[in-house]
């Protein structure tokens, strides 16, 4: 263990950044990297114009402002003025299952595959608890912030996973852990974008030797996953605006976990079978076709393409046993109800209808107006079903 240095002689060289990344290694990150915390006004002015054009839709927590109206969010700096560096952890949720994309039942919904997270089930039909990578990321995290504490008493050190006031992608590329691809993840080139980031920022600055430089941008000329997208969410660089972007409000992920009350009629059908966030934009690309496989996050099988009215006949304590501490937790039962009635009525199959003529009757507004939507969908599938039937005679 080395002597404890004053706080101003405390300085990341190329050896103790190899130290770092190693410890982060041993926590259980598949990625790691170090990235000096500099003049960050050009990302600064990219995200305020983002949030200031609306794209962040009702996720609030975006928009918060300090006392002197400035975005939390942004210059790292402006909050946490003693941050020198920032460690970005990076934890692969990639399985060994399906994707989104391929055949499944048209019975089927899809749950995002950070979602699948959990311990598994102790008995059949028994549910194993689920759990939120917020929880099991910033575990691992302490376990490193321990060890810094360990060599360097006077380090000063916070971890965040999603709650901090930093952009952690923009960080991620600086750290050299991968580039901004035009899904607007983070792509690692033998990870791909199934990453999960959490960072801890550090008042240590890195010496000059130690800082990498910038991961290598492999996108290319590629857009399938902009051409992929149904709600057109992802836009193409333009002069105007050179940084890949998204306009959140159009995201299925977005609809179907940020979003409260009703969904625009007009998103509905384009949102398909998913019911709780969207792999699309990820299933395409092709780093992600060819990503290594890392399952040290166990998953719960039964949400993989999981059935429609399984879901839809959950009561609040069935959802309770099957989601606490998992994402979907937060999003909560009647938003979910929402979105499998939606995917009801995209599936076009009368099977649901008697459960959509249950839930036009909720006392959740959005429920039962989007159950009455899905109604109308399989009613207008079963004319044109009957026409085409009739046509063949």
């Amino acid at each position: 263990m080395s002597a404890a240095l004053p706080q101003d002689e405390l300085k990341l060289d190329a050896e103790a950044r190899a130290w770092v990344e190693a410890a982060a290694k041993l926590a259980g990150f598949d990625a790691v990297g170090l990235a000096p915390v500099v003049d960050e006004s050009l990302t600064d002015d990219r995200f305020a114009a983002w949030i200031a054009a609306g794209n962040a839709g009702e996720m609030e927590w975006l928009k918060r402002v300090d006392a002197e109206g400035r975005l939390v969010r942004g210059d790292l700096r402006r909050s946490i003025p003693w941050a020198r560096t920032v460690l970005v952890c990076a934890k692969s949720y990639n399985a060994a299952e399906p994707k989104s994309l391929e055949p499944a039942a048209q019975t089927q919904g899809w749950i995002a595959r950070y979602a699948w997270s959990g311990e598994a089930s102790a008995a059949m039909g028994e549910p194993g608890r689920g759990t939120d990578y917020h929880d099991t990321l910033l575990e691992r995290l302490r376990e490193v912030e321990r060890a810094l504490h360990e060599r360097w008493p006077a380090v000063q050190t916070r971890c965040y996973v999603d709650t901090g006031p930093l952009l952690e992608r923009d960080f991620a590329a600086k750290a050299g852990i991968g580039w901004i691809g035009k899904n607007t993840c983070v792509l690692h080139q033998g990870l791909g974008s199934f990453m999960l980031l959490s960072v801890i920022v550090l008042s240590m600055p890195l010496a000059a030797e130690a800082v990498l430089s910038v991961a290598a941008d492999r996108c290319g000329t590629c857009t399938r996953c902009i051409d992929a997208c149904p709600t057109d969410a992802l836009r193409l660089p333009t002069a105007e605006e050179p940084a890949r972007s998204m306009d959140a409000t159009r995201c299925i992920a977005y609809l179907t976990i940020e979003k409260k009350g009703s969904i625009a009629e007009e998103m509905r059908p384009l949102i398909g079978r998913q019911v709780f966030g969207c792999d699309i934009c990820q299933d395409v690309c092709p780093w992600n076709r060819k990503a290594m496989v890392v399952e040290s996050l166990p998953i719960r099988r039964e949400l993989v393409n999981p059935e429609l009215e399984w879901m839809a006949a959950m009561d609040g304590r069935e959802f309770n046993r099957w989601f606490r501490g998992s994402p979907l937790e937060r999003t909560r039962r009647k938003r979910v109800q929402r979105n499998v009635a939606i995917a009801m009525g995209n599936s076009g199959e009368a099977q649901f209808a008697e459960r959509l003529r249950e839930w036009t009757q909720d006392e959740d507004v959005a429920l039962a107006e989007s159950a009455s939507w899905a109604l109308q969908q399989i009613e207008v599938n079963a004319m044109t079903r009957g026409d085409e039937a009739a046509s063949e005679k």
